[in-house]
């Protein structure tokens, strides 16, 4: 996802600098992407807080935090307009060595699955790979939240090691081969968008001058909108005219004890922090407001 973009500044820079891009874990595991990018061993990461364990309060909104979005742009719209990007800058702030600069949104977040799930008695007992905040919160139905690498979750699927996962949307099953390896796609979804941040050595980037800092943020919102339609066109055609996974779906009255769980969730994590609580009065605001404004924002 991100390849485009830095291939676009590489090009753009006509010299004068030049990005090299690494898969996610290829230098370090995703968790300790974070502590990395502090000592310098990495310049700078695109992931989210949640994953790279960011030593902040506010890292537990990062990837997918339940019910938090119901569309890709509602991320864009938290942080731009709602005051989520001064939370992230001042949490930030209170770091050393490392400068948060952006957030954007990907896909939403559903259950690749061995076995249908139909109902929430269908999900007790999976043992699923999902992000952390994720999996906490899935435990609450069952759940076996498993954390492996990235790259070995295929075979764990075909070992019998993993029953599921809870990744992504539908797109990136197919994109990365695990719709090879699971039967079933779930269109109930725990987050309509996952929520990340690109970081950098705050002396690496401070080394830049003005106008790479300019060409390099440009990138940034080019990725995040090349992600919109990428994701957002591939959901629907995957759904639609992927042939490797059967749609199943729990019935709306019972996923809505899920969503109001979700609800109790966000007032856990509300109490842990002064600002955690200010981020869920504004998810909660937010939503409420999309729920007001009606359609094409909120249906239902």
């Amino acid at each position: 996802m991100i390849k485009p973009s830095i291939d676009a500044f590489n090009k753009a820079a006509n010299g004068e600098m030049e990005i090299e891009l690494y898969y996610a874990d290829q230098l370090v595991p995703t968790g300790e992407l974070f502590r990395a990018m502090q000592r310098g061993t990495i310049d700078a990461v695109q992931s989210d807080d949640d994953s790279i364990a960011a030593p902040v309060d506010v890292s537990v909104f990062g990837g997918y935090f339940p019910f938090a979005s119901r569309y890709s742009l509602d991320v864009p719209a938290l942080f731009n307009h709602w005051g989520l990007k001064e939370i992230w800058e001042e949490a930030y702030g209170e770091v050393e060595g490392v400068k948060w600069l952006s957030a954007g949104a990907w896909d939403p977040c559903h259950f690749a699955t061995k076995d249908p799930i139909r109902s929430l008695a269908d999900l007790k007992g999976k043992r699923v790979f999902t992000f952390p905040t994720a999996g906490k919160f899935l435990t609450r139905f069952g759940v076996v939240p498993v954390t492996l690498p990235w790259e070995d979750i295929e075979v764990a699927m075909q070992t019998g090691e993993l029953d599921g996962i809870a990744w992504s949307g539908i797109t990136e099953d197919y994109t990365v081969g695990w719709a090879d390896v699971t039967n079933y796609f779930l269109t109930n979804n725990i987050s309509g968008a996952w929520a990340g941040s690109y970081f950098a050595n705050e002396e690496r980037w401070n080394e830049l001058p003005d106008h790479l800092k300019t060409l390099f943020n440009l990138c940034m919102d080019s990725s995040h909108y090349y992600r919109q339609h990428w994701y957002w066109a591939g959901e629907a055609k995957l759904r639609t005219q992927g042939e490797k996974l059967e749609l199943t779906s729990i019935p709306d009255e019972e996923w809505a004890t899920v969503e109001d769980e979700a609800l109790k969730f966000w007032d856990e994590i509300a109490a842990k922090s002064e600002r955690n609580a200010r981020v869920v009065k504004i998810l909660k605001e937010y939503n409420a407001a999309m729920a007001k404004a009606g359609r094409p924002y909120r249906y239902g």
